[in-house]
């Protein structure tokens, strides 16, 4: 969204408050969030009402955005200084709203982000895949014997869309369960030699290794998109000058969520995802 719309959208709280509810109801057409019946009507203080269940809600109920009470005002600055990778610390002095709400804002828009990270299909084609270890200085062993590392599988389909994942390990059982998951059979998928790798052949995958210790490449075979990806994430990650362990996969998801569309502006996405209804689970 180009500035001189988002300026009209934040000229009076009216205008924040109607482009958010256009994107809650479509149409405008207001259904109950809990029994999904049309058959509601309006009471006091800009209320409604299920004629079916009685459940009794106002235009944000159950969302994502109506777990932080601010202006709907500044829930749109805030989405927009978010989409232009300002940290929450400079998005509070830029707002003028402490830094605790806006941490808590920012960490609700990561949580919605992770709430809509499985709507794609799986993925095909030629794919790539690689671990990577994020966290603190390192201490001892490089790579996959750096201690107090977090390991994260990724996979990243050629010419689009990349997924990761927070991992308890990179043992084969983990790897291939999370691969099966989220790519087709059949397809054609790139690894280096680590043998976590070894039993994707029998699992109805085209498997084509390569060996890193002796060339980055050989003709196709190579994974330097997801390597494009790890120093992508690791880079924006810096500034937020260390994350816990607790909250890493949050950062995580949002920095898959930032390369599956870096071509594209975010901000009106980002917002829907937070006018969506919280799943049950989260």
């Amino acid at each position: 969204m180009d500035i001189k719309s988002f300026e009209n959208l934040v000229r009076t709280e009216n205008t924040a408050k109607r482009f958010l509810t256009s994107l809650c109801w479509k149409n405008y057409r207001r259904f109950c969030i809990r029994c999904n019946s049309y058959h509601i009507y309006r009471i006091v203080g800009k209320r409604f009402r299920c004629k079916r269940c009685k459940y009794t809600f106002h235009e944000f109920t159950g969302r994502w955005i109506n777990k932080l009470r601010i202006r709907c005002k500044d829930w749109l600055w805030i989405i927009k200084l978010f989409e232009l990778e300002l940290s929450a610390r400079k998005i509070s002095q830029q707002i003028d709203l402490s830094y605790p709400t806006v941490l808590k804002a920012v960490t609700l828009i990561r949580k919605a982000i992770i709430a809509n990270s499985d709507d794609c299909d799986l993925l095909g084609g030629e794919v790539e895949l690689d671990e990577a270890y994020f966290g603190g200085r390192r201490k001892g062993n490089r790579g996959r014997g750096a201690f107090n590392k977090v390991p994260v599988f990724g996979i990243l389909e050629r010419d689009g869309l990349v997924k990761v994942e927070v991992v308890k390990d990179v043992s084969a059982r983990t790897l291939i369960d999370m691969t099966i998951k989220t790519v087709k059979r059949g397809s054609i998928v790139y690894t280096d030699k680590f043998r976590s790798y070894d039993s994707l052949m029998f699992c109805g995958y085209r498997h084509l290794k390569l060996d890193h210790k002796k060339r980055f490449s050989t003709g196709k075979v190579y994974i330097n998109g997801l390597e494009g990806f790890w120093s992508y994430a690791k880079e924006r990650l810096i500034k937020h000058h260390g994350v816990s362990k607790e909250k890493f996969p949050l950062y995580l998801k949002e920095m898959e969520f930032r390369y599956n569309n870096r071509n594209t502006t975010i901000f009106t996405q980002l917002t829907k995802y937070l006018v969506n209804l919280v799943p049950d689970l989260l």
